[in-house]
């Protein structure tokens, strides 16, 4: 097998000319050059170099020759290139699947901010149903996904990333908008938005009967933005997230906070099958770094 050394040393000489000027541009010994080539035209079986007084010039040979290790020094180049891509950028889109709650403001700004710091990142965005979330990343079809707490999932890594309390979301002059704190015997007789069943519309239903009040929810809608979309139409009130229901400023709708409280959570979930990449470390460290930020504004 050539020897790789002794072709790096071949292309300096060209480079420069000579072997003399090759050595001292290398910072190593002209004999060494020299050897180098003669053992390489030794290999090969033709000479590579006709030598001068301070200069080597290439043969007919020699210039074929060179030609063929430029086209494979400039395919190492190419590796070279995307390994680095690879090191930097992965290896495709970021696939993250995230709860419609943190897509519209959390997400987009962690997304902004990878593309500062990894010029060139690209994320493919997915907003699916809860449970999909989890089955996508338990199967590797997505590399990160935030989500619900779920259980009986294999497969996957989770850890706490972020949880809220609920607030009470009125339309504008209500009079449950005076009193800095809505609680559950508040809204007994009033027209409510029940949510989507699951978790959370449970938790709220648990509230209400642990109060021994009876809710009368007039009207469902899965999403907290058509929750505070049917409170702004005067169609009820509505327990919800807080974080979303902050980006819907334009309605005519107030948020107080609740109680008793309901802590809403969210998971960040991984393929527990592999490692997570770089790119995929560094995205969950913006992550968190966004969190504290929505933690703030509270």
């Amino acid at each position: 097998m050539m020897n790789p050394g002794h072709l790096d040393l071949f292309r300096a000489v060209l480079r420069h000319g000579g072997m003399t000027k090759a050595a001292d541009a290398l910072g190593i010994g002209q004999p060494h050059v020299s050897r180098a080539v003669a053992q390489l035209e030794a290999e090969l079986g033709f000479a590579l170099f006709i030598r001068g007084h301070g200069s080597a010039t290439p043969t007919i040979e020699g210039e074929a020759f060179a030609r063929e290790v430029e086209r494979t020094y400039a395919g190492l180049d190419h590796l070279r290139d995307a390994a680095r891509q690879i090191r930097e950028l992965g290896t495709g889109p970021l696939k993250v699947a995230c709860q419609p709650s943190l897509a519209a403001r959390l997400l987009p700004r962690a997304i902004r901010r990878l593309g500062m710091e990894c010029p060139g990142a690209r994320v493919a965005l997915h907003v699916p149903a809860p449970d999909t979330i989890w089955s996508w990343v338990a199967s590797g079809q997505c590399d990160l996904g935030i989500g619900r707490p779920r259980s009986g999932y294999v497969g996957v890594e989770n850890e706490p990333f972020l949880t809220v309390d609920a607030v009470c979301a009125l339309p504008i002059g209500h009079a449950l908008t005076e009193p800095p704190v809505v609680t559950v015997r508040d809204l007994a007789g009033e027209a409510l938005i029940a949510g989507a069943p699951g978790l959370f519309q449970q938790s709220v239903e648990a509230a209400f009967a642990e109060a021994a009040v009876e809710p009368r929810f007039v009207h469902m809608a899965q999403y907290t933005g058509a929750r505070c979309g049917l409170v702004a139409e005067g169609a009820g009130l509505a327990i919800v997230d807080p974080i979303p229901a902050r980006e819907l400023a334009h309605l005519p709708i107030v948020l107080r906070p609740f109680q008793p409280s309901l802590p809403i959570a969210s998971v960040m979930i991984r393929p527990a099958a592999r490692p997570p990449g770089r790119l995929v470390e560094q995205f969950i460290n913006i992550l968190k770094a966004e969190r504290e930020g929505i933690l703030a504004e509270r």
